[in-house]
């Protein structure tokens, strides 16, 4: 078998094998992109909803009754864990599930529920290598994979349209605008 069939080969089976995995890191490379640029949360999803509280509250009078009269109007006396004073003018309670900032000049009450977002947040989990143990030898034979697969991808066609042609344009274009990209941000 000559050297272009082991290549064919090598970066077919790679890319079958490795299908799954380049998923898994392209959605959830995406989504993190965009949570960077504080757009969304791709692991949870929050849902706020303000309520008043029927009149205003110092600091000192807040006590165990008055934190179950706030979670008796905001129905989530059974989600109850624990509050502290962030400020003097702000109380926050924790909940299962979420938390309810309270402004105690202005009785406003802001419930914050808090939930994982369905398959993003397992992707994500994935992705920042929480598991760790044999998800991070499997995630480095993946890159391994990924290199080899971009090596191999480099001679598989001959002629005008190979690395020697156009391909060969496309991998220098390839290769530039990350280096180009981090000249501008590391320093202009």
């Amino acid at each position: 078998m000559n050297w272009r069939k082991w290549n064919r080969w090598i970066h077919r089976e790679l890319g079958f094998l490795f299908f799954g995995m380049t998923i898994i890191y392209g959605i959830s490379g995406i989504a993190l992109n965009h949570h960077a640029a504080r757009h969304w949360d791709p692991g949870i999803i929050t849902h706020s909803t303000t309520i008043q509280y029927p009149g205003t509250l110092r600091k000192a009078d807040v006590d165990r009754n008055t934190i179950e009269k706030i979670l008796e109007i905001t129905k989530e006396k059974e989600n109850y864990k624990q509050y502290y004073f962030p400020s003097q003018d702000h109380l926050m309670i924790y909940l299962k599930g979420g938390h309810i900032a309270v402004n105690l000049q202005t009785g406003s009450m802001q419930v914050t529920k808090i939930r994982n977002r369905p398959v993003f947040n397992e992707l994500n989990y994935l992705h920042y290598n929480k598991p760790k143990k044999l998800w991070t030898w499997f995630s480095d034979l993946y890159a391994f994979g990924l290199i080899l697969i971009a090596i191999s991808g480099l001679f598989l066609i001959k002629g005008r349209k190979s690395i020697t042609g156009r391909g060969g344009i496309l991998t220098i274009i390839g290769i530039l605008i990350p280096l180009v990209l981090l000249i501008i941000y590391l320093w202009l």
